[in-house]
Order: C-alpha cells, then structure tokens, then sequence
C-alpha cells in the first residue's frame, strides 16, 4: 500500500509487525503472558486496492479476513483465494506472495503466539468465521475507522485479543505439546547464535541432559535431529536475506552459519529445491517496489 492513510504511509517493513497503516502494540519479541499471545498490529481498510506484493517472509502470524472476494495469497504453486465468511491465519516463517488488485474491506492482525502448530498442518489455515467472530470483527472495524490517527486503543487491544484468542482456541486447529522448558532453552540458544559452531555436546549441556538423551529428546519433540534443526533455522535466516537484503550470498553464507559459499548453496538447494542466486532471482522484490511493500500483506 503506497498510498498515505490518514496521514501514514506504509513502511513496508517485511520482517517488523508494523504496517504503518494499523493500529500498533506489543513490540516483536515481547515476553508473551499466560496466554502465550502477543498482539503486534491491528487494521482494517474498507477498500485495499493493492494486494500485489512476492516474497513476503516474516516471524509473526497473520489473521486476515477479507469483506469480499478479490485477493488470494499463492504458496508455491497452490493459490488460496481470501474469501468472504473464512477466515486466513498464516504461521510464521512461511514464504508466501499475494495477489490482487479488486477494492476489498480487509481486517487483519499481526501477532506472535508461543504453540506452533502440529507439523502436518498445511499453511494457510481456512477456518470457517463463525457469528461470535464476524461480531468481534464488525467491532474492531469500526472502531479502527473511528480512530483516524491509529493511537493504541484499550477496546480495539482487548476486542482483538477476545478474538485471537477464540480463533486459537478452535478445536480445528492442532497443536505441537508445549515445549519443556530446557529444550525452549536450546531453541533460544539456537536462533540466536546461527552464525556460531554449535556442538551438540553444547546445546545437551545447556538442556541439562546427556548428549544421546538429548538427542532422542529433541527428535521426539521436534520430528528431527538438532543438527538438522539448526541447518533449517539457517537456511530460513539465509532466505529472509535474500529476499530482503542486497548483501552478496558469501556475506549471507557467512552470517548464517555457513563455512562458505559452496557448501551454503549445496545445502539451501537440497532444502528449498532452488539455489541461493535461484531463489533471490525467483522471489526478490525490486528495491523500489519493496520499498512501498507491506509488512502485512
């Protein structure tokens, strides 16, 4: 959206929850509480002509529902069309590009939640809106619309969360275990050190476990071995440069943990079936369209 909106004009901050065009809140990385959810962003525009942005990439969720027909989002080769009386939630670190360019009322969330969902669920998640949720989402609607200069609102913060935490809760949806907290530990450890020699002695230690127990531990959580976690962390890192950042593909095989730029590209194709240049090429925005993209659509 390249237009200003009362005023705002939209930031286009891929990897950040704030559009600039919605209502903001909870800061990304912010400690969730009991609930496990933390509200990022709330909007709504009653006529979102543009709905035409690749290569969106991010580590927050998305909630969107759409008043009418007219804009879908493409994962891989498979297109799903937001259509009226479904509501969309997108999971974090998913690659996904949106196509549209019809006027249609669109509502969305952006937020973090602490359960990931089962791994054989397939991304989007189309769940039927229900009363309770199309009431909810007229609310906040209008209470956007009657808050021009998108201030942080106590009723729209709490309507949303009402919502999100109804639409969560659905019996639908299917959830991995809450992770123990020793191996939450690992997961930290893990995300913010892709750059650095993991040992698997290392990540055992910080769990508190012998390395062969941690090992059956990890794989019985997490459906793969710890060497094979961090690899995937890297290579999705390595994908967010690519799509953006202009560094050279030494300088992103380098930050994310690589030893050089044979072996990142030997390992990002095995995973992602496109090789780093491949896929900078195939779903890189240009810089100045990237510039007016959305970090919500």
């Amino acid at each position: 959206m390249s237009d200003p909106i009362n005023g705002r004009v939209n930031r286009g901050a891929y990897d950040r929850p704030f559009s600039g065009v919605g209502i903001e809140f909870d800061p990304l990385g912010i400690n969730p509480d009991r609930s496990g959810v933390s509200l990022h962003e709330t909007g709504y525009l009653a006529e979102n002509s543009q709905w035409n942005y690749p290569g969106v990439f991010s580590p927050f969720w998305r909630f969107y529902y759409n008043g009418s027909s007219g804009h879908c989002v493409l994962f891989g080769e498979r297109m799903v069309e937001l259509v009226p009386g479904f509501i969309m939630l997108i999971p974090p670190h998913c690659l996904f590009h949106c196509l549209g360019g019809n006027p249609v009322p669109t509502f969305w969330m952006s937020f973090s939640f602490t359960r990931r969902l089962h791994r054989d669920a397939v991304p989007p998640v189309a769940l039927k809106a229900r009363d309770t949720d199309l009431c909810l989402i007229r609310d906040v609607n209008k209470l956007v619309l009657s808050n021009p200069d998108l201030r942080p609102d106590d009723a729209i913060y709490r309507n949303s969360l009402a919502l999100l935490q109804i639409t969560l809760s659905r019996p639908e949806l299917s959830w991995q275990p809450p992770v123990p907290k020793n191996l939450e530990r690992v997961i930290e450890q893990i995300e913010s050190r892709l750059d650095a020699r993991l040992a698997i002695q290392e990540l055992a230690r910080l769990a508190g476990m012998s390395p062969a127990s941690f090992n059956r531990a990890f794989r019985s959580r997490f459906g793969t071995s710890p060497a094979r976690y961090v690899t995937e962390m890297r290579v999705r890192e390595a994908a967010r440069y690519l799509l953006q950042e202009d560094e050279t593909i030494d300088a992103i095989a380098e930050k994310t943990g690589f030893p050089n730029r044979a072996y990142f590209t030997r390992v990002f194709k095995q995973i992602t079936g496109e090789s780093p240049a491949g896929f900078r090429r195939t779903h890189k925005i240009p810089g100045e369209a990237r510039s007016r993209a959305s970090s919500f659509f």
